[in-house]
């Protein structure tokens, strides 16, 4: 049968069926649960939290399914030179974003506090939880690390958006590797060159990881249903990663009006943004992501941009000023159907199987 791969049998699962691990506090234990109780791998996106939030997390999730899920950090959770930020790059984006702080009629923030990596206390509190898969985006796992994953039995996922960057991760010891494609929603999360010149789509790189590469792959990006699924997998795909259509559900952590625009005719339109984060990341697209386009020399590094832009965000909630926020989607938004990852779930399983089905009828 079709869910029958190398992906199912590794990570202890009845489905090749991923839900994405969604950082910035859009994942909850009710959709990764759900998702794992109906025979996928739920995915709990942990960048964000500290050692004690990640700790509890799982905790909830332990008690919610007795299932396989992925938890999913950041190798490298900064972009911020060992200098420091200077006043004038400061000053610089001050100068390009006061027009929108001066829009929502708040001041613009002070220059940022410099920023602590919280990657090894993180990971500290991965092996000492134990989930079955940890999955690791913006860079590779020492052989330490991945020996100590595999001492405790803990599945290893890395994200790659090249060939170099899928070798480098199956070179180092990681168990399975997934093929992001530029079409996902979310950050690219590009680690050997720099985003921009990482982007390819997801049903051709994953072809040329395939060729490449020994160890299971997960296609993500651009998938959304059945066919979707399937695709992959003709491709030479041993799961797929769904990331999108699950954050459109109820279940997902984001807002009333994420969902709502989801699932609207803005979807119709996304585009790739330094201007809400410092790191190049896929959403709706929006005034201001259009408008600073270009303009990216005067961006603050990541996650000091997104600390810069959060007040804005918060502001432009309140007064409903949308074309100011980043909602974030991938480009196969527009085909969105559902609003219950159970739902979704089934649909993708019974779809799958039917076009497999009619390809033997």
């Amino acid at each position: 049968m079709w869910y029958n791969t190398k992906a199912t049998k590794l990570l202890g699962i009845d489905y090749p069926i991923m839900q994405g691990p969604f950082g910035g506090n859009l994942s909850t234990v009710e959709l990764t649960a759900a998702v794992s109780n109906a025979g996928g791998l739920g995915g709990y996106g942990a960048y964000t939290m500290s050692p004690q939030e990640i700790f509890d997390a799982d905790k909830q999730l332990k008690a919610a399914t007795n299932k396989p899920y992925n938890i999913n950090l950041w190798v490298s959770d900064h972009d911020i030179p060992q200098s420091g930020l200077t006043d004038e790059q400061y000053n610089n984006t001050k100068a390009l974003y006061k027009p929108y702080f001066d829009e929502v009629g708040i001041p613009i923030p002070e220059k940022p506090v410099p920023f602590q990596s919280r990657f090894e206390n993180q990971l500290e509190v991965i092996l000492d939880v134990k989930p079955k898969v940890f999955s690791f985006m913006f860079g590779a796992l020492s052989a330490d690390v991945l020996e100590q994953c595999k001492r405790l039995g803990i599945i290893t996922v890395g994200a790659a958006t090249t060939l170099d960057e899928a070798i480098f991760l199956e070179n180092s010891g990681a168990d399975m590797i997934i093929a992001s494609g530029f079409e996902a929603g979310g950050h690219r999360p590009s680690f050997l060159a720099s985003a921009e010149s990482s982007l390819t789509g997801t049903f051709v790189l994953l072809q040329l990881i395939r060729e490449k590469v020994k160890i299971p792959v997960i296609a993500a990006g651009g998938i959304a249903n059945g066919k979707g699924v399937a695709a992959a997998l003709a491709l030479g795909a041993d799961a797929a990663q769904i990331g999108t259509a699950f954050l459109a559900c109820d279940e997902s952590n984001a807002l009333p009006i994420h969902r709502q625009m989801l699932f609207s005719d803005a979807a119709k339109y996304t585009t790739l943004s330094r201007a809400y984060t410092g790191r190049l990341g896929r959403g709706l697209t929006s005034r201001l992501a259009e408008e600073i386009l270009g303009k990216e020399e005067s961006i603050l590094p990541f996650p000091l941009q997104t600390t810069l832009i959060s007040p804005l965000r918060k502001a432009a909630l309140d007064q409903q000023k949308w074309d100011m926020i980043l909602f974030w989607g991938g480009q196969i938004a527009p085909i969105l159907k559902h609003t219950k990852a159970v739902a979704l779930m089934n649909s993708l399983i019974e779809e799958t199987t039917a076009y497999f089905n009619d390809l033997k009828g």
